[in-house]
């Protein structure tokens, strides 16, 4: 049995490595559409997140299955709550990226204004955090973790830059209104971006270090 439980483990740590490098992927290639306006890449990042969404299934059971069949405890407990809830955040990551590369397919034309607005920079920083969550759980990485943690107020300035120069071109130039209204959700799908990989790397704390983290002021301190 407990062999069994070993190997039902490391194929669950296995599966769960394998969707986090498609997400990785996917956030990759929307977040090079934003900057570059070159979306031959919609489909595939489509395409990918068929494959996350039939891991996040295969995973849920594989959890419920160690879960009913093992009963474990302390540390083996921890890792297959986190794996249920880094799942979820990855699978939100990929619909995340699907709905980024629609939204800024239809703003290509507008290079300027999206380089002004400093959505292309948010868009970079959210991409790293995400990298860096992912192998923060992959490498159980705590220092990498807290760091991604630390990094989402980054992107919080940024989001609120991008807000206030959106909102402040859209009075200025009404015709504008339409292109200036898709980047204010492409820097929201952005930003929300972000706080999964903010997720990831809490939950990563929670297995490593026993600890809940849900308030991030306590590691900005």
């Amino acid at each position: 049995m407990p062999h069994q439980f070993q190997r039902d483990m490391e194929e669950l740590k296995t599966n769960l490595v394998r969707m986090a490098s498609i997400v990785d992927d996917q956030v990759g290639k929307a977040i090079n559409l934003i900057e570059t306006g070159d979306d031959s890449s919609i489909k595939d990042i489509k395409a990918k997140d068929d494959e996350v969404d039939a891991y996040d299934e295969l995973l849920q059971i594989q959890c419920e299955n160690i879960l009913a069949l093992f009963q474990p405890i302390a540390f083996d407990l921890r890792s297959v709550i986190s794996t249920l809830m880094i799942n979820n955040q990855l699978e939100r990551c990929g619909d995340i990226s699907v709905s980024i590369s629609n939204r800024a397919s239809k703003i290509t034309q507008f290079r300027n204004l999206i380089d002004e607005s400093g959505i292309a920079g948010m868009a970079k920083e959210a991409h790293t955090m995400v990298s860096c969550a992912i192998d923060s759980f992959i490498h159980s990485n705590g220092e990498l973790a807290h760091q991604v943690i630390k990094n989402d107020k980054k992107v919080d300035d940024l989001n609120k830059f991008s807000f206030e120069f959106i909102t402040g071109k859209m009075k200025s130039d009404p015709q504008l209104i339409e292109p200036l209204a898709h980047m204010l959700i492409l820097a929201r799908q952005i930003e929300r971006l972000a706080d999964h990989a903010t997720n990831i790397a809490e939950h990563l704390l929670f297995l490593t270090e026993a600890k809940i983290v849900t308030h991030r002021k306590v590691l900005e301190n």
